[in-house]
């Protein structure tokens, strides 16, 4: 082979090298966009739902599509597109109201027009008191093999949907609330661990959630790792990684 052949193949290589990566990334963004996005679980707001470590999917096509959808929140459309509206007791990823950036973890508890209120610890929705029922402590080992125990519950919500709460503190802060009357176009997010939640409950931090804000509905866990270890860490995953919680469902 002469060295022009040579160097025309070599050139014909990178080309398909090149269109491939550019396909693949392509491919990458339209899913990222229109059906699933990656997140982990930074904070323990949703615990015990959710533990610092997860990585799950969220579908972005559940409620519809807004700037959110986007990378760099694009503003190509007013509103909403497709939208459908979520559920009481949906986990949902958001834009915190406050910045527009950050993201949020929460789960739906009052739809628009609702009235929402904490009174002793028990939520109250449209003046009704939500069923909560004691179960098993929630327990955690620390590191120094000391367990602590966590009063755990089981909330019920009026359509029907339930899911644990942690109650860490009797009468804490956000126990006893004002009534709060969600607005049009808007939904009120709490955290399953109500005493180390930042979430509606708090006007001035979260407050109520325009449904432009939304990204989109947790799926499902693909990943879980104890949250003094890094992901990249993969050294560490035989011992780290909490392989019971790969594939769950979030509920």
């Amino acid at each position: 082979m002469s060295v022009d052949a040579e160097k025309m193949e070599a050139r014909s290589s990178t080309k398909d090298t090149v269109r491939v990566i550019v396909h693949a990334l392509i491919l990458a963004l339209i899913v990222r966009v229109f059906l699933f996005q990656p997140f982990n679980i930074p904070s323990g707001s949703m615990i015990p739902t959710l533990l610092v470590g997860d990585y799950l999917f969220v579908s972005k096509y559940s409620y519809g599509y807004s700037r959110y959808s986007f990378p760099f929140g694009l503003n190509l459309f007013p509103g909403r597109i497709w939208a459908s509206d979520p559920d009481r007791g949906d986990v949902v990823v958001f834009k915190l109201p406050r910045d527009n950036e950050t993201d949020y973890i929460k789960r739906v508890i009052g739809l628009p027009g609702d009235e929402i209120q904490m009174l002793h610890g028990v939520l109250h929705i449209n003046g009704k008191a939500v069923e909560k029922v004691k179960v098993d402590d929630y327990v955690v080992t620390e590191a120094s093999g000391r367990e602590r125990h966590m009063a755990r519950y089981k909330e019920t919500l009026p359509n029907g949907v339930s899911y644990p709460v942690l109650d860490l503190v009797n009468e804490g802060f956000g126990d006893n609330t004002e009534v709060y009357k969600v607005p049009e176009g808007h939904f009120f997010m709490m955290g399953d661990n109500r005493d180390n939640s930042t979430d509606s409950r708090f006007l001035s931090e979260v407050g109520f959630v325009p449904f432009v804000n939304l990204v989109g509905k947790a799926q499902v866990i693909f990943f879980s790792i104890d949250e003094d270890s890094s992901f990249w860490e993969f050294w560490h995953w035989p011992t780290e990684v909490r392989w019971n919680r790969i594939f769950q469902v979030v509920h």
